[in-house]
């Protein structure tokens, strides 16, 4: 059995990305950037994808596990018949190549603790050459080098598949062991310092500890949201800004189903909500990073705009399949790459101009050449905005009037406007307005059912779906407005668990399988909540969502209620997002009332 998808913590370099799990096994890491094939692979196969495991020789999962305060650097302790042993693990922010640091210290008696090093270039398929080059061991294979050392003498055992050393570590002993990778047409890098908590662990963990302490939320949940930050920050490439979905590829949405897709991109659908997290948090300057980030993915003729794009911006996401790997507890195909850079959203476009209205309204200057783009983006709308198209959702089938999608092109006319308005620029405001009373009235007429009391997925379907928790944030409908309180009682019909559903299990998507909940749409749900006056309710459904975050506090895309554990890509940026955006609504949001003393008079 694989290990659960919650089992696995998270480390980065804010450049890529390795996944660790409770065993002391890195089974996913992809070098050098996070859309970089895999190196190790276990996560989506078996032992022989490739995997590094620290851990001692008797095995067995570690006894606890946690970051440190306010860092990324994670913390495994194993106690056993012999002694205990603590594993430090961390990746120090990128100077110049990726390194990912495990540091064995002794605590007490003396532990037998055995490395395991099985790399598998190429997405765990190809099976490098390896050879010593004392004092470290180097794994080559095509143009990827990976240099193995340690900081002191161990026993390396004969294994013609992997590099294996054991020691014996007593207390109070420090043992540093580093992996790096170079290409392969490079001499030699240079080691690492071997002093960890003088230098490289020190260091990691201050630039941490001062990136979260500039977090400005100060509620009740501050914990949960300065580790939702620091995961939305560790999945940043901080190189151009943009931000990944997720670190992993094909962990699926249906255990032994084919919903597995490859979330090591940058999607426009988490733009707006990813700056709003940002700033309200008080990381103006990622903000700006990610603001120009997505103009520069944007460039160009707005009838291409794409859905997600590549961490540098690039558009050519080619999606294949990796027959060699058996996927996540055999849930196949694996994939690699993803083909909804080629689907029709038009929810994009409304996600664009909110977030370049937002970033506007936050001081960030807006050069002339991106009013130039907005412009041109109004103008493509305007042709466009009747058509069908995939949806929030990316709906594998046909096009269908997909209500959010027209709730987005009503918001990018009303962005375009406001951010005119603020720029003085009024030149098609007339041909705006107009834009924005039709969609508005058309989604009124034709995304209401009376019958329900409901808005619903598509014109002329009777679904729902949880995108129309969105409409009071987005400003289309106030939150006392009756269609926006229907429209949240109809939501109880996508509850499961305590959790909802971004849509019905026989919704429009062809791919065959049941997703579970959604962890975001759950947010959306706590939102929606407290807009509408029911604060207690919010609270509730916000600390469901706190009680299914893993040991060291991340959340993947979706949570199976029935079988208590987390399903699809993890850690996911957008259930981090929610969350944060949620904290701070729910603690702007007056506390619900304290239930009422009952007079002993009245408890008989």
């Amino acid at each position: 059995m694989s290990p659960a998808i919650e089992d696995y913590a998270l480390l980065s370099d804010l450049e890529t990305a390795a996944m660790v799990g409770r065993d002391g096994s890195v089974d996913w890491l992809c070098l050098p950037r996070f859309d970089s094939p895999a190196c190790l692979a276990a996560l989506l196969g078996t032992a022989g994808n490739g995997f590094w495991r620290i851990a001692p020789v008797a095995g067995g999962t570690c006894a606890r596990r946690a970051y440190r305060p306010d860092t990324l650097v994670l913390d495994t302790v194993w106690e056993t018949a012999s002694g205990t042993v603590r594993v430090t693990d961390f990746m120090p922010p990128r100077a110049q190549l990726p390194c990912l640091v495990r540091v064995i210290e002794g605590l007490s008696g003396a532990v037998p603790v055995r490395s395991e090093l099985r790399l598998r270039f190429h997405q765990g398929r190809v099976v490098p050459w390896v050879r010593d080059a004392a004092p470290r061991t180097v794994a080559v294979a095509g143009p990827d080098a990976v240099w193995l050392g340690a900081d002191g003498p161990v026993r390396a055992l004969g294994d013609k598949d992997a590099t294996v050393w054991d020691v014996t570590v007593p207390a109070g002993r420090k043992l540093a062991m580093t992996l790096t990778w170079a290409p392969s047409h490079r001499p030699e890098p240079p080691a690492p310092l071997f002093l960890p908590e003088e230098t490289v662990l020190k260091e990691t963990a201050d630039f941490w500890r001062r990136w979260s302490g500039q977090c400005r939320y100060r509620g009740p949940w501050r914990e949960a949201v300065v580790r939702s930050l620091i995961t939305l920050k560790a999945l940043t490439y901080a190189p151009t800004g943009g931000i990944v979905a997720a670190p992993t590829t094909s962990l699926p949405g249906c255990i032994g189903g084919e919903r597995n897709w490859d979330h090591r991109y940058c999607w426009l659908r988490d733009s707006t909500l990813t700056l709003s997290c940002l700033l309200r948090s008080g990381y103006h300057e990622e903000a700006t990073a990610w603001r120009d980030w997505l103009v520069r993915a944007i460039a160009g003729d707005p009838a291409d705009l794409q859905t997600v794009y590549g961490v540098a911006g690039q558009r050519l996401l080619p999606e294949t399949e990796a027959p060699w790997l058996a996927g996540y507890e055999g849930s196949r195909p694996v994939r690699f790459g993803n083909s909804a850079v080629g689907q029709f959203q038009l929810d994009v476009y409304g996600e664009v101009l909110d977030t370049l209205c937002l970033s506007l309204r936050a001081g960030i200057p807006m050069p002339a050449h991106v009013w130039d783009l907005v412009e041109a983006m109004m103008g493509f709308l305007q042709r466009h905005w009747r058509e069908p198209d995939q949806g929030l959702w990316q709906v594998r089938g046909p096009r269908r009037q997909f209500v959010h999608s027209k709730v987005m092109a009503w918001v990018a006319a009303d962005r375009a406007l406001r951010m005119g308005q603020l720029l003085g620029r009024n030149g098609s405001s007339g041909e705006w307005h107009a834009m924005r009373r039709e969609v508005h009235r058309q989604v009124c007429r034709k995304g209401w059912d009376a019958v329900q009391g409901s808005f619903v997925q598509s014109y002329g379907s009777a679904a729902l779906d949880a995108s129309a928790l969105l409409m009071p944030r987005l400003g289309f409908l106030p939150a006392h407005d009756e269609r926006v309180r229907g429209t949240v009682r109809a939501m109880r019909r996508l509850g499961h668990g305590g959790f909802v559903r971004r849509y019905a299990p026989d919704g429009p998507d062809s791919v065959p399988g049941r997703d579970g909940t959604f962890v975001a749409c759950s947010l959306w749900y706590a939102d929606a909540l407290a807009a509408t006056g029911h604060p207690r309710q919010a609270r509730e459904a916000f600390e469901r969502v706190l009680a299914i975050r893993n040991d060291v506090g991340l959340l993947a895309e979706q949570w199976d209620p029935d079988a208590g554990r987390q399903l699809g890509n993890a850690p996911q940026a957008f259930s981090h997002i929610a969350l944060v955006e949620t904290a701070f609504a729910l603690s702007a949001a007056p506390p619900p009332p304290r239930p009422r003393a009952v007079p002993m008079a009245e408890r008989r």
